[in-house]
């Protein structure tokens, strides 16, 4: 692993927290219980006092922090919203002394999170990952959450689709394309999820990524994987509908969560 003074991704790390400290936020850590602690990007207290503006939580997918993944929408809503960004648990610098794994336990620690900060009115969007989680934290805390975006997140996935997603990246099992250890591995991932090609980034680069963004708390990662809830059955839905308004964003190209599994999403699992 090169110092972090000569990795791109550290000093790419740099940009982006003073992008979120010039957007009015600054780094957080809070302890929600006696086993968990989430670290998260929000604004000051004494700001949400002076100005008020409704609450937008982020939650990002798998892989890197949220930093990495949700610089845009930040620089973005932070004028008209205050802006809450945590890490998910083990992702970043939060943790916990729990054994639980699911994506329940995580929407579960988001609502403490929230109710530790006092907000008790948010909208909630996640990706990927994170859409699974928003789902869960809208279900459970309806008096809280007002609205919801779902972003690339095949909530209503199947086992089905994910051996479909293994075929695709012909690999064999779904820790290595979402967590990758390899240069050739993260290359698999990124050409499922992105659209661009990125064939010309040379494998130095690729091997730091992996390793400053991919080696941290794999066991724990491993462990989350293995706990995300599968929908039963190869052509019933058995997710609850959201009583909370729902906007659903996909990319057409998406391969990790086909387009298909949007529309699916749309017409039986989270309309009444």
């Amino acid at each position: 692993m090169a110092p972090s003074f000569l990795s791109f991704v550290s000093l790419y790390g740099i940009y982006l927290r003073r992008c979120f400290a010039a957007s009015g936020l600054t780094s957080q850590s809070i302890d929600i219980d006696n086993e968990t602690t989430i670290h998260l990007w929000a604004p000051k207290p004494d700001q949400t006092a002076q100005k008020q503006k409704p609450a937008l939580v982020l939650l990002h997918g798998f892989g890197p922090s949220a930093i990495w993944q949700w610089r845009r929408q930040v620089q973005f809503f932070a004028h008209d919203f205050h802006v809450y960004v945590p890490d998910l648990i083990f992702f970043g610098n939060s943790t916990t002394k729990s054994k639980e794994r699911s994506e329940v336990f995580q929407a579960v620690s988001v609502g403490k999170l929230m109710e530790k900060l006092q907000v008790n009115k948010y909208h909630v969007m996640g990706t990927s990952y994170g859409g699974f989680v928003a789902y869960h934290v809208a279900r459970m805390f309806p008096e809280k959450v007002e609205k919801v975006v779902i972003a690339s997140s095949g909530v209503n996935m199947r086992k089905a689709d994910n051996m479909a997603l293994l075929k695709r990246a012909n690999l064999e099992n779904i820790e290595e394309v979402m967590l990758p250890e390899t240069a050739t591995q993260l290359r698999t991932l990124t050409r499922l999820a992105v659209a661009k090609s990125f064939n010309m980034i040379p494998d130095f680069l690729w091997n730091d990524v992996v390793n400053q963004l991919y080696s941290d708390k794999r066991k724990e990662k491993m462990e989350l994987l293995k706990g995300v809830s599968l929908v039963a059955g190869e052509d019933t839905f058995k997710l609850v509908p959201l009583q909370q308004d729902v906007l659903i964003l996909w990319g057409d190209k998406d391969q990790i969560f086909p387009l298909k599994m949007a529309h699916e999403l749309k017409e039986y699992a989270l309309y009444t």
